[in-house]
């Protein structure tokens, strides 16, 4: 009776999935996955004290979409395995919930569906040049190597700052975990303030965020090119690499030479400044200076790096660099009368310019959007409002220290962005809009890799 019954769930979920358009698919792949992790981290055999059921949905939303943004401390408030749950959804929701079942298809039956095949180039928005077999295989192989790397570092580098063995090895996986998901889930109250003179901790949350922001199209790039698959690394690439480095390279520059040394620290002031400039751009969240004592000038500067984002197809959230080029592409051509649009003297498809444009278009109107209403409905100051909605529609986790002290409409509000940021604003928008996709408007991968 129970194989039946779940013959006739499973029948009519996998129909319900192929009704729906891949956008749709995600929309509702990771609602359900917020909800399970809503559910169990609801248990009280799970707590250390009483948490709210909007905070639990928080959480649990935070991690899933890896944005790192709490209205309690994760620490004081789950006990291990609480903790231990965060921990599963910061994975599924850092490496996309759809990658591990079609790697377990793969390892079985060595075979993709087209269906699969949508979803993850909906989900990580591939260029053509790459093939989802070999895609999936880096994305997971990559993971666990990177993660596993981090977590032998982090426990050596807790271990030598004084903490117990047992605590350094939970605390090393589940920070290596979060840093390399950029998802800013720490079990420290204070972020990584007290590590803020410790080069080895800044060091390897820098290389871990980094790798896993730039993105498995880049590290599957690299690999086709090493293995001689590719007799040169792709444009994308060149475009992501180029735009991270001058990114990150301006915000470090900015802030060392912008921000009070007080804050930044008359020891470390280089480290710290290029480490904020590293945690807004590849959105893991992380801090070691109290991001509330920031200059404003040094506060939009940190939002428009949040804002930007890094990579596309990687662990990071944000606006993309790739959008970014491609706006100021469109800029570039029109400042001088080019009838085409180009970047590093290659011509950019009108396809991914619509995207780009429609990207760049919903993702400020959204900021807008929740800007006004977190504004209307709460009483901070703007560039503290203005920081918060960055961050959450940016999957970042940096904040001014609002977020324990939003209503319980600015939690909502704030829930609906970090959902929205995981998601993706144009699929978000497709799933919204669009019915269940036919030949004569199917999204293609490569037009949302832009």
């Amino acid at each position: 009776m129970k194989n039946k019954t779940y013959k006739k769930i499973s029948n009519w979920y996998r129909k319900f999935q192929i009704s729906k358009s891949p956008q749709m698919n995600l929309v509702w792949g990771f609602f359900l996955y917020t909800l399970i992790g809503f559910i169990l981290l609801s248990i009280p055999f799970f707590h250390k004290t009483d948490i709210s059921v909007l905070d639990n949905l928080f959480i649990s939303t935070s991690a899933i979409s890896t944005t790192g943004l709490v209205t309690i401390s994760v620490f004081d408030s789950y006990n291990f395995f609480g903790q231990f749950v965060i921990m599963a959804l910061i994975q599924i929701g850092g490496i996309g919930y759809m990658t591990l079942t079609t790697y377990y298809l793969i390892f079985t039956t060595k075979k993709i569906t087209h269906w699969h095949s949508k979803l993850i180039g909906t989900e990580f928005t591939l260029p053509n040049t790459i093939q989802i077999k070999d895609f999936i295989k880096s994305v997971i192989v990559f993971t666990l190597i990177m993660e596993t790397i981090g977590a032998i570092l982090f426990y050596f580098a807790f271990t030598n700052s004084g903490m117990g063995s047992l605590k350094a090895i939970w605390f090393s996986i589940f920070h290596s975990i979060s840093s390399f998901c950029t998802a800013g889930f720490g079990l420290f109250n204070d972020g990584f303030e007290s590590y803020q003179d410790n080069t080895f901790i800044n060091t390897i949350i820098s290389v871990l965020a980094i790798s896993g922001s730039l993105g498995f199209i880049v590290i599957t790039d690299l690999w086709y090119r090493i293995r001689g698959k590719s007799k040169e690394i792709s444009f994308t690439t060149k475009i992501i690499v180029y735009g991270f480095l001058f990114l990150l390279f301006l915000g470090t520059l900015l802030i060392y030479t912008t921000e009070s040394s007080s804050i930044l620290g008359s020891n470390s002031s280089l480290m710290t400044s290029f480490f904020q400039a590293m945690s807004a751009m590849t959105t893991v969240g992380f801090n070691t200076i109290p991001i509330g004592e920031l200059s404003l000038p040094i506060l939009l500067l940190v939002t428009f790096l949040m804002y930007i984002g890094a990579s596309p197809s990687g662990t990071a959230g944000g606006m993309k660099i790739t959008t970014l080029t491609a706006m100021l592409s469109i800029l570039k051509s029109r400042l001088f009368g080019q009838k085409k649009i180009t970047f590093l003297n290659r011509l950019i498809p009108f396809e991914r310019i619509y995207v780009a444009t429609s990207t760049f278009m919903l993702y400020t109107s959204l900021i807008f959007l929740f800007s006004f209403l977190l504004s209307y409905f709460e009483n901070f100051s703007f560039e503290s409002i203005l920081f918060e909605v960055a961050s959450a529609l940016g999957t970042v986790g940096l904040s001014t220290g609002i977020t324990g002290d939003l209503s319980n409409i600015g939690k909502t509000l704030i829930i609906i962005l970090m959902f929205i940021g995981r998601v993706g604003v144009l699929t978000f928008g497709f799933a919204l809009l669009q019915q269940k996709d036919n030949d004569s408007k199917k999204i293609r991968a490569d037009d949302l890799a832009v």
